[in-house]
């Protein structure tokens, strides 16, 4: 899974404003890799109105519905920070990283990511981190 966050899909300056702008700009590097159909990128939205993707510490983590899976072609994270916290449902959100696991490898996936958030030194380095690089670096998804 070593290629699941490619520096390609990192964005260290985010420009959304909004929730929803944040959910689309996920999506669209994960659309823009060829890692997901289209389809499956819109039901992001689909799956933040039935439930909140925020999961704390200044993390939400957009992903397609179950129905949505057969969009997805591989296994792949995008990752956005934001200067200043985008308002999700009265959550303050500076990072927003797009998931999409093929298979059972969502849940690899998630753990490497839940690790890192739920370590408050290595969100203050993803908070400062310069490149695209130390954002993978900070990230480990096994391999």
């Amino acid at each position: 899974m070593t290629d699941v966050l490619d520096p390609s899909r990192i964005r260290l300056a985010g420009e959304a404003r909004t929730r929803d702008d944040a959910i689309r700009e996920a999506g669209a590097l994960l659309v823009d890799a060829g890692a997901v159909t289209q389809a499956y990128a819109d039901a992001m939205f689909d799956r933040e109105a039935s439930v909140s993707t925020y999961m704390g510490n200044f993390l939400a983590i957009p992903h397609g519905t179950n129905e949505a899976k057969d969009g997805i072609l591989r296994s792949a994270l995008s990752f956005v920070r934001y200067e200043e916290p985008i308002d999700w449902d009265g959550n303050p959100v500076r990072f927003v990283v797009g998931i999409a696991g093929k298979g059972d490898e969502h849940l690899g996936i998630l753990s490497g990511v839940a690790i890192a958030f739920s370590d408050d030194a290595t969100v203050e380095k993803l908070s400062a981190a310069s490149t695209q690089q130390q954002i993978v670096d900070l990230i480990d998804l096994g391999s």
